[in-house]
């Protein structure tokens, strides 16, 4: 029985692959070209009072965060119909939670601005910002909406209408921006984006996508096994927070909106790279290996590395060459007044080289061991928070992405000694994946002499 199975598994890898980064693909060349307009026709205090905005509720949402898509994936009642109305109920009851906490987070924040509680020069002194996130909470409404069926997708990888479907709010997001920014170009165009994309996104969750048709009901068996495995994930979404938003909360308090919204340039193209690796490793290398773990544990092994090889190639070799192009690249993308986004991407680039580990980290939770998920991130967030205003004060701005890009590698001791304890890790494989370092950094010498030529024409 074992192969069947093996080659169905493979063929629906493979299958949701390739849906998941055509889709991504199509998203970030909609996402770049949305950027590269808005940064035209806005100026860049505007994108750091933006990722406040998006920081405050990406916090909110991750302080409340159950794992559904985890649990949803790896739990045998992930099919059950009432297993997902239960959770779709949770999440109505906790979107319209988020809602009110982030009129309250704006009237905290209004309320410290008005007594002189922020540095006058600092992005929080931004009179427009409390209700940007007051305005902007609308989108968690909508998020929790959303129906099942997205889960239910994740779980099976049946990926392309979640591709498609991710398309089309980005593309909404997009003409809300236009739309908005040929009357008004404000911050607000910005905004009109989030919520346009989001409202779309939950209307054609139900009516695009196959699956269970959500209804409200409610089983005390299956909320008992949600929140028993999503304490776990609400701990490691609690920290997640603090991991993937701490370098903007932390130099918002030490460098001025502008200087904030260059960064968050460079971190937008740091960041397309990860998120490219984290959808599939997300996406496609989770589930696969949580049926892996659930039918065929002694392959779990074998099954890590063909995801693990992949993914490292791809994740060492962008570390490479954004190391050595990151100047070239901004200077080709942007203008003069984003040009210090540069050297803070090359920076940032460095901790590219620890994506490889995630896939470690999601096998702890494929085996039912989020606790093992949550130890690095808990020494990432003690890390960043640490070496970053340590670096910051003692070295400058340099120092900070220094501290940042240190968060990263500090989880890399704790996976790698988990990986070993479980049988996860072999030496020979993660060295020969480590040659495409210096293949990027040879590879983006070439593109900086190309450019540079190009430009003296």
């Amino acid at each position: 029985m074992h192969p069947p199975i093996r080659l169905a598994l493979k063929q629906r890898v493979l299958t949701a692959g390739i849906w998941s980064l055509a889709g991504y693909g199509c998203n970030q060349v909609l996402r770049f070209g949305s950027n590269l307009l808005m940064t035209r026709l806005l100026v860049p205090e505007m994108f750091g009072v933006m990722a406040i905005a998006y920081i405050v509720m990406s916090g909110l949402a991750m302080f409340s965060d159950l794992g559904f898509k985890p649990n949803v994936v790896q739990s045998k009642r992930g099919n059950d119909p009432v297993f997902l109305n239960t959770i779709w109920v949770t999440q109505i009851l906790r979107g319209l939670l988020l809602w009110l906490f982030a009129l309250v987070a704006s009237l905290l924040i209004h309320f410290a601005n008005h007594i002189g509680m922020v540095p006058d020069d600092s992005v929080y002194a931004d009179p427009k910002l409390p209700f940007v996130i007051a305005i902007l909470s609308i989108a968690a409404v909508a998020a929790g909406l959303e129906s099942t069926k997205l889960l239910e997708a994740s779980r099976n990888m049946s990926l392309k209408r979640i591709a498609w479907l991710e398309v089309a709010t980005q593309v909404a997001a997009l003409l809300c921006m236009i739309a908005w920014v040929s009357i008004d170009r404000s911050i607000w165009a910005l905004v009109a984006g989030g919520i346009g994309s989001s409202v779309v996104r939950a209307i054609l969750s139900h009516v695009w996508l196959p699956g269970v048709s959500n209804r409200w009901q409610w089983d005390n068996t299956a909320f008992r096994e949600i929140f028993h495995f999503g304490k776990w994930m609400f701990a490691s979404s609690v920290l997640g927070f603090f991991v993937n938003s701490g370098d903007r909360l932390l130099l918002g308090t030490f460098v001025d909106k502008n200087v904030l919204g260059v960064y968050v340039i460079a971190f937008l193209i740091y960041s397309s790279v990860e998120q490219v690796l984290m959808k599939i490793i997300g996406d496609v290398s989770f589930p696969a290996l949580s049926e892996v773990a659930r039918e065929r544990l002694t392959h779990l092994k074998s099954s890590y590395y063909r995801f693990n090889s992949v993914i490292g190639l791809f994740a060492y070799f962008s570390a490479g060459f954004l190391m050595i192009s990151g100047q070239t690249l901004i200077g080709l993308l942007y203008d003069h007044r984003y040009e210090q986004a540069g050297w803070m991407l090359e920076v940032l680039s460095a901790a590219l080289l620890t994506i490889p580990m995630r896939v470690a980290q999601l096998c702890f939770l494929a085996l039912g061991l989020p606790r093992l998920f949550t130890h690095p991130i808990t020494i990432r967030v003690v890390t960043l928070f640490t070496l970053t205003p340590i670096g910051f004060y003692c070295f400058g701005l340099s120092g900070a992405l220094v501290g940042i890009v240190a968060g990263y590698w500090s989880t890399v001791p704790t996976i790698l000694f988990y990986s070993i304890k479980h049988d996860l890790f072999n030496f020979r494989k993660e060295m020969l994946t480590l040659a495409a370092v210096p293949v990027g950094m040879l590879i983006a010498e070439g593109f900086n002499l190309a450019i540079g030529y190009w430009k003296h024409l």
